[in-house]
């Protein structure tokens, strides 16, 4: 992992656990494979502790690690570092991708119920005004009551908005083309296809993950297809949504939007996505922050407990669910 991550993911109490676990040295941490002090710690190796900035563990890192039987990530998408050959090999492979999808679940349902009680245009108003107005009479779609909120992908993250959602009175959608009608249903959720979702929500939260199949999923024309004055949350990757065509729908003022993903990652200082009025705009902190890394740290110490115990893991990666999730 990131050298400088290792003070900020583990606490005391956390790494205190872990080395009564496991034979592990807290000041040891790479950043790379190929050193003489990472070949010695792979030589007698058991388990992998990763987090964010692992680099890839390929043939030769497993050619230096003999001992080599599990990863337990520390964070969520394990695909930047478990190549093909950990699965060939019989790697056992965990993350922390159900812990890290909670406060983007969170930062998402704030997103939702914020928007539909249209803050960012009463926030405008108000502050243009300056003065008493009748706010009932200005904004009388206002509100989360009976709303519509259409949620692209039933991602660990996506389910876990779902189930934040469910106590609200809101009518809820799901496109996923994995979930069946009963499945939709357990989620609390109406199963519809992309176009139908688009259309009838008053909010599109975007959870799908990044592939190939999903670049500019929420393209041009599915934009246009979305209600005047409808919201946009985005907190999965950039490259979902045609950011072109959604600037060019906020620029007009028809759309709202709350992004926690761009692309690229770090916006030139001249996009205009920096100053619109309808744009919550933040630089993809939705996921794990401050503390909320801990949790993640926490998830790890759980399955290192579980190795040790001889039990399976609680949150497993599988080999064949990889190339559909983020």
């Amino acid at each position: 992992m990131h050298r400088d991550l290792t003070a900020r993911l583990f606490d005391g109490p956390t790494m205190a656990r872990l080395t009564d676990l496991a034979d592990l040295d807290p000041a040891l941490v790479l950043d790379e494979f190929t050193t003489r002090e990472a070949v010695t710690a792979l030589a007698e190796a058991e388990v992998i502790v990763s987090s964010w900035g692992c680099p890839p563990i390929d043939e030769a890192v497993l050619a230096a690690a003999p001992r080599l039987r599990a990863v337990i990530h520390a964070a969520g998408s394990v695909k930047h570092h478990i190549t093909d050959v950990c699965w060939q090999r019989g790697i056992q492979v965990t993350s922390a991708a159900w812990a890290n999808a909670l406060p983007v679940a969170e930062y998402t349902v704030a997103a939702v119920l914020l928007a539909n009680k249209q803050l960012l245009r009463i926030r405008e108003d108000y502050r243009d005004r300056r003065a008493p107005h009748d706010w009932q009479r200005g904004y009388p779609d206002a509100g989360n009551y009976r709303r519509t909120v259409g949620i692209v992908g039933a991602s660990l993250i996506g389910r876990r908005v779902l189930e934040l959602l469910r106590p609200h009175d809101l009518d809820l959608l799901l496109h996923d083309p994995y979930v069946d009608a009963a499945e939709a249903a357990r989620l609390g959720a109406r199963p519809v296809d992309l176009d139908e979702l688009c259309a009838a929500s008053d909010v599109v939260s975007v959870h799908a993950p990044e592939l190939p199949d999903t670049h500019h999923l929420i393209d041009g024309r599915r934009l246009a297809l979305m209600r005047d004055g409808a919201t946009l949350v985005n907190t999965s990757r950039g490259s979902l949504v045609d950011q072109d065509a959604l600037v060019r729908e906020l620029t007009s003022g028809r759309l709202d939007a709350v992004l926690d993903v761009t692309v690229p990652e770090v916006l030139p200082a001249d996009s205009p996505l920096y100053d619109l009025p309808n744009v919550v705009l933040t630089p993809h902190i939705a996921g794990s922050l401050g503390r909320e890394l801990h949790r993640m740290a926490a998830a790890a110490a759980d399955e290192l407990a579980h190795y040790t115990a001889g039990r399976p893991f609680a949150h497993p990666v599988l080999a064949e669910a990889v190339h559909r999730s983020a």
